[in-house]
């Protein structure tokens, strides 16, 4: 990969990781009320499943998911009610003191699998394979890549769990806490409403 498309490809990287959406939004949310050791599988589903995701499409399902606008537009409309569903239980959550008996952060298998149905992944995916992935060097490329999404996900995630942590620290009482999860919440649905105008 020339060095030029190397740089781009890190501006990229940063500029779609670390700007707000739906998983920073998630994991800003779980580092606040749950803390970040009990988030550290959310992180790492989140880090390591989008590079994942990032592999296979470049490899073999993002020409699918060009040639077919239904595929598309399923996929962005079903990702979309499943984000709004995730903003609904965020903005009831009931935060760090007063956590119902079933309340727990996401595992690393649902972090994992919902990078396959959040709108923002899969235009970031398409991006980044068509731009970076090439036809005369498809895995070297595609490896290249995915390294990159890892390694500057991992501090992206990390950072907005840090973020919910230290923010978490104010949420002192019932008030504040049910605030701030009703702000992630509206993070998450507007990041979601702006990936539908697309």
């Amino acid at each position: 990969m020339p060095p030029q498309s190397f740089a781009a490809l890190i501006a990229l990287a940063v500029a779609t990781l670390f700007t707000p959406g739906p998983n920073n939004a998630m994991l800003a949310a779980s580092g606040a009320n749950f803390g970040f050791r009990r988030t550290l599988p959310h992180l790492m589903g989140v880090a390591l499943g989008f590079p994942l995701m990032l592999l296979v499409v470049g490899l073999v399902l993002g020409g699918l998911f060009q040639a077919s606008a239904l595929l598309r537009e399923t996929l962005r409309w079903g990702g979309a009610a499943i984000l709004i569903w995730i903003a609904w239980k965020v903005a009831f959550s009931a935060g760090t003191e007063t956590k119902a008996a079933d309340s727990r952060p996401m595992s690393f298998a649902e972090a994992s699998a919902f990078q396959w149905v959040n709108p923002k992944g899969w235009s970031m995916a398409i991006a980044a394979t068509s731009q970076f992935i090439l036809p005369e060097a498809p895995w070297r490329t595609a490896a290249i890549t995915a390294l990159a999404f890892t390694i500057l996900g991992l501090g992206s995630a990390a950072t907005w769990v840090g973020l919910g942590q230290a923010i978490a620290r104010w949420l002192t009482t019932d008030r504040r806490r049910r605030l701030f999860n009703a702000v992630m919440a509206a993070l998450i649905i507007l990041s979601t409403l702006g990936l539908l105008r697309h």
